[in-house]
């Protein structure tokens, strides 16, 4: 117990300790009062002793066969008599005992006893009076009093009373009366429109739904005791047929029998359910009892359930997609029409069949079975299927299949929805045998690629080889046009070459596109410097850090090298620079190589990625360069374009993705 617990407890057992004091100072003077009673019954020669005797002797036989506790009590309060069942009931352990009976009064009551005590002097008797006790024992009890006066010669000289123990039939009294008041304020706010009737037709109860629902003004209560037949009779014009209304209603009450979900449509189209269940105790009629209730948004929502079945009814019924749905045991229980068309069995045919039994290949019965089972538990998932339709012809399904529940949530079988796939995996074998056979193509081509650049390389490599003896054996012999001459034809032998070789490499990219690792393009950028040759006129800047890409690293060298190496061939200012920098968009790095060389007009902006494309007539370009770059950027799910202004500079920009 707590430290504030224990201070109010403290608190409150002062109060009564406080409070039993000024109770006991009362009593105090009330003694005395009676002494002076007593004193003057003594002079008098009327002793209280001779009267109790006397009272003795006259009650003798009151006291033997009373059933209620009986109890006689001087002026003062003390306990002068009890019988056996007051001995009981006031917790004492014999009838003897010398007790005042204010002491048992609980201190919250004191003052209501004292003004009793005065109407019983007053008055002579009380009648019906309650009081809670302390009995001996430490227990509360509720007493229930009648008591009276014992005169002699007109003398008050004691008080006699009849005590009952009241205390469960209290507490089931307040039960009861809790109980009728739940009930009240439920019917009272029930959604059902309630009406009680006694067995004179007479409202006993209702409620505010009652008169919400017949539009009626005044409260429940005010229509307690009015005449049902004839309030019915007004309310009758509320319903689309009132004659009906009333004869109906005659009806119910003529056979006195219960009807639940009786219908009624308003003229304001709401719909009432009203039932009735007749009150009978035995064989006696004992009242009548009407609930209504407004049940417009159930039937609305019930019709356009049903118009919403109906529709996809129609939608399931038609679609092209093959329906079917079985127990758990396989058996088919509803097909619609797309899957009869597939099948070429008929509904009846199907209906009460295991599926398994007649749809799939004997090789796939097994992943039928499987696919079952999960069912069973609850998966759901798609897989394809292999069935034989009525005429033989093997057919390719995707089935999306699901568990069946009940209302309970239990399983009961599954659903099944059947999409015929058989040209979609008729054209996708047949794209499997294409691809196929264009990677055994591309495989030769490479193959031949390599073959035909060597072949070809070989007799130019022979004339370049011919064409510098001759030039060496000759040399004082050839005058300066044909010296001229022999520069030509090495020069052309040169470019042939080159142009084999970068026919070459084209041709290569992408044969091993698998073959990707991480790639740091800051640290592929500085190697690549080192090794290329660069004017010193032009300065080539990395603006900032550039970031990690997964790729082929040969492929991205080449890629960057081409770039660098373009620029560097068309800058024609005394002093160049190519900028190179990065950004990061969301699934790709962005890149640009920026220079301030000869520049692109905008009408060649789409023509440069093209193969064999030169706008410069270089010896040194072959016209394969962008486009080798364009096909890069695309093997790494990227994109290239380029900004440009004649004699300004130019800056492509390119894309790789993350």
């Amino acid at each position: 117990m707590s430290q504030d617990q224990v201070d109010i407890l403290k608190r409150a057992l002062a109060r009564e300790k406080s409070a039993r004091k000024q109770a006991e100072k009362i009593l105090e003077h009330k003694a005395t009062e009676l002494f002076e009673v007593n004193q003057k019954l003594k002079k008098s020669n009327i002793g209280l002793e001779k009267l109790l005797l006397r009272t003795d002797s006259q009650l003798q036989g009151v006291f033997e066969n009373i059933v209620d506790a009986y109890v006689i009590i001087d002026l003062s309060g003390n306990i002068l008599k009890m019988n056996d069942a007051a001995v009981s009931l006031l917790g004492f352990k014999h009838a003897k005992e010398n007790f005042n009976l204010m002491k048992m009064v609980h201190f919250s009551e004191l003052k209501r006893v004292q003004e009793s005590f005065k109407n019983l002097f007053d008055e002579g008797s009380i009648t019906d009076f309650n009081v809670n006790l302390i009995t001996k024992d430490k227990q509360s009890k509720i007493v229930h009093i009648n008591a009276s006066i014992i005169y002699d010669e007109g003398v008050p000289v004691a008080a006699q009373g009849i005590v009952r123990d009241i205390t469960k039939e209290k507490a089931h009294e307040e039960q009861l009366i809790a109980s009728e008041s739940r009930l009240s304020t439920l019917i009272l706010n029930l959604d059902s429109g309630v009406v009680l009737e006694d067995e004179n037709r007479n409202i006993v109860l209702t409620n505010n739904k009652f008169t919400e629902l017949f539009n009626i003004d005044s409260a429940p209560s005010e229509l307690i005791g009015q005449d049902c037949l004839a309030s019915s009779k007004q309310n009758s014009v509320l319903f689309k047929n009132p004659e009906g209304f009333l004869n109906r209603m005659r009806e119910i009450d003529a056979k006195k029998e219960t009807v639940i979900g009786d219908e009624l449509e308003m003229v304001n189209d709401k719909i009432l359910e009203r039932n009735y269940i007749p009150i009978v105790q035995g064989e006696q009629l004992k009242g009548y009892l009407w609930t209504f209730k407004d049940v417009t948004l159930n039937r609305t929502y019930r019709k356009s359930l049903e118009v919403e079945k109906q529709k996809y009814y129609s939608i399931i019924s038609n679609m092209n997609l093959g329906l079917i749905e079985v127990d758990l045991n396989d058996r088919i229980l509803m097909v619609n029409q797309s899957l009869v068309n597939m099948t070429g069995y008929s509904e009846k045919e199907l209906i009460g069949i295991k599926g398994k039994d007649i749809l799939p290949l004997k090789k796939d019965e097994g992943i039928l079975k499987e696919k079952l089972r999960e069912r069973k538990q609850g998966k759901t998932e798609s897989y394809e299927l292999r069935i034989k339709t009525k005429a033989g012809e093997i057919r390719h399904w995707l089935v999306s299949g699901a568990p069946n529940y009940n209302i309970k949530g239990e399983i009961i079988g599954s659903i099944g929805i059947n999409f015929d796939i058989t040209e979609i995996k008729n054209l996708q074998l047949q794209k499997e045998s294409l691809l196929k056979k264009l990677e055994k193509s591309n495989d030769e081509l490479h193959e031949y690629a390599h073959i035909v650049s060597h072949d070809l390389k070989s007799p130019l490599r022979s004339i370049y080889a011919l064409t510098t003896w001759l030039k060496e054996d000759n040399k004082d012999k050839l005058d300066a046009t044909s010296v001229q001459n022999f520069d030509l034809i090495e020069s052309t032998l040169e470019k042939m070459e080159q142009l084999i070789t970068d026919i070459l490499k084209y041709s290569s990219i992408g044969s091993d596109e698998h073959d990707k690792v991480h790639v740091d393009i800051d640290t592929l950028i500085k190697d690549l410097l080192e090794i290329s040759y660069t004017p010193d006129h032009i300065k080539i800047n990395v603006q900032n850090e550039l970031p990690i890409i997964l790729g082929n690293k040969t492929k991205l060298q080449q890629l960057f090298q081409n770039l660098i190496s373009n620029a560097v061939k068309f800058i024609d200012k005394e002093e160049g620079f190519i900028d190179i920098c990065f950004e990061e968009l969301e699934n790709h790095y962005q890149f640009s190589v920026k220079d301030n060389g000869m520049g692109i007009d905008e009408k060649f902006h789409d023509k440069i990625f093209k193969i064999f494309h030169s706008l410069n007539k270089r010896k040194d370009s072959t016209g394969i360069g962008l486009s080798i770059v364009k096909k890069i950027v695309e093997l790494h799910e990227g994109e290239i374009w380029l900004e440009s202004q004649p004699n300004v500079g130019t800056t492509f920009y390119f894309t790789l993705k993350k």
